[in-house]
């Protein structure tokens, strides 16, 4: 067993500060030492989704990031979607769409979806569904997931808009 290391880096906006051997991904260090349950584990191995968490604004799968990589850097995980108890667009989008069955591949879309919309505002919805094939849900049929993001991106396309208009 290697010796422990310490590291610090942003969760959410938050500092956190954890010790972890070398080899402990991002996901076992988010839900087992620092109690960010929304990242889950699927296959451990990349390819399902459900890790997917944000890392300096880029969707990463946190199976496959070591925790010591995170140093320094800003993670955002689901739970840093909703703010003072209010939902994000695209959290409230998947609610009102039911866009979510299980839920258990749902934190690891959303966080890809926030990612492409935060990149990508004006995304279309094909490239909704590139970004949607990296995901293994199988409730959904992936229909209402489309639908809900698309319908986040023109909320927040909207209200960006409207931002420019009062500016001006």
């Amino acid at each position: 067993m290697k010796q422990p290391m310490d590291i610090a880096f942003k969760v959410n906006g938050r500092e956190v500060h954890v010790s972890v051997e070398p080899r402990r991904s991002l996901a076992d260090c988010l839900r087992h030492d620092l109690s960010f349950t929304g990242t889950h584990v699927g296959c451990e191995h990349g390819v399902c989704g459900a890790c997917t968490v944000m890392m300096d604004g880029e969707a990463v799968r946190s199976c496959l990031v070591l925790a010591v990589q995170a140093e320094d850097r800003l993670v955002e995980t689901v739970e840093g979607l909703a703010s003072d108890d209010c939902l994000s667009a695209i959290q409230e989008e998947f609610r009102a769409n039911h866009a979510l069955q299980c839920g258990f591949c749902t934190p690891g879309i959303l966080m890809s979806a926030q990612a492409l919309l935060n990149t990508e505002p004006e995304a279309s919805n094909d490239r909704i569904r590139e970004v949607l094939s990296g995901h293994i849900c199988r409730c959904t049929g992936y229909i209402p997931i489309v639908t809900a993001i698309a319908k986040a991106r023109d909320r927040l396309s909207a209200a960006s808009r409207d931002h420019y208009a009062i500016e001006e």
